[in-house]
């Protein structure tokens, strides 16, 4: 499907995105102003709507009330369920939280859009999510633990109740305007800029990585391709690439003096290292991910170094006028 196509299948319809002001969410939006969707975003926080472009409304997923008035009142065609505590620790200490915040606020969003009709749920699901729990494996960590148990929901949602869900399990997205600092690459490019070693594990860990833009194209064909309903589906390139090379490749862009301290951190347990299958990516939405990872890494690098420099510039000022 072209993209004029996709957004012949978007324009005018009303689209709920939670999570809409999140790394993903945020490129997702920006795509569907493009292509002319009545958009609504749910937030936390008090944001002020970018005229009629894109509408904001205050909620808490947890607050079941309030996501099912809201879902009723705008009785969105296309709901984005995005919105989640990402946090791969293996510590107990976030166990209630990932579950409140991934798989309570899941819950409450399914029910809505199963009372109120909805067209299409795309539910986000990820890679850490276990392929064949019963078999011997298992969620390696809470994060792992609450969005396979919200894949299982939404699959019971659709059986039981007829809901259009569908399951895209995003892999590991990196692309510009990531604004936790602490991820990978503007963790290691923010350490490079300022002339200090990032301090990493030992950088073994594979990864399947998809740059953003090409999330948001198979977000936005499990949205409107039909007779997808039910599916789960791997959305990443089918190509593994360590920690080490992705950090390497940084270096070498940014033509970097630093070295960085691999090994100065512990790896965390039981990580999780599988390509994508891309067949369902390919033979039913028929797509396959167009950015090459050296490419994606030039543009995201680049535009970290036009955000970050003058950040830094004015910091090191400051600094010196103490």
């Amino acid at each position: 499907m072209k993209a004029i196509e996709l957004d012949e299948r978007l324009v005018g319809r009303t689209v709920l995105v939670t999570g809409a002001s999140g790394f993903i969410g945020s490129h997702l939006c920006n795509r569907l102003i493009a292509s002319g969707a009545r958009l609504h975003g749910i937030s936390r926080t008090r944001r002020e709507s970018e005229g009629e472009q894109l509408r904001w409304w205050q909620a808490d997923l947890k607050d079941a009330d309030a996501v099912r008035q809201l879902v009723a009142a705008l009785q969105p065609q296309i709901v984005f369920h995005l919105a989640s505590y990402v946090m791969g620790a293996r510590e107990l200490g976030v166990v209630l939280q990932t579950f409140n915040d991934n798989l309570t606020s899941t819950v409450h969003l399914l029910t809505a859009a199963a009372e109120t009709g909805c067209r299409r749920v795309v539910l986000a699901s990820s890679s850490e999510e276990p392929l064949n729990p019963g078999g011997g494996g298992f969620p390696c960590s809470p994060y792992a633990a609450a969005k396979w148990a919200s894949s299982m929901y939404g699959r019971m949602f659709h059986e039981l109740f007829g809901l259009p869900v569908v399951m895209p399990r995003i892999f590991m997205t990196y692309g510009p305007d990531q604004r936790d600092l602490q991820k990978l690459v503007p963790f290691v490019v923010r350490h490079l800029l300022r002339g200090e070693a990032p301090k990493l594990s030992s950088g073994l860990r594979r990864a399947d990585w998809i740059y953003v833009d090409d999330v948001v194209e198979g977000l936005l064909r499990a949205a409107v391709y039909p007779g997808i309903e039910g599916s789960s589906f791997d959305l990443g390139t089918g190509r593994l690439a360590s920690v080490r090379e992705i950090v390497e490749q940084i270096v070498e862009i940014m033509d970097s003096p630093v070295k960085p301290a691999f090994g100065a951190l512990q790896d965390r347990p039981f990580e999780q290292e599988r390509p994508a299958d891309t067949t369902f990516l390919a033979e039913k939405l028929a797509y396959e991910p167009r950015t090459g990872l050296r490419q994606g890494l030039e543009e995201t690098v680049e535009w970290y170094c036009r955000q970050l420099s003058p950040a830094l510039t004015t910091t090191a000022a400051d600094a010196g006028n103490s």
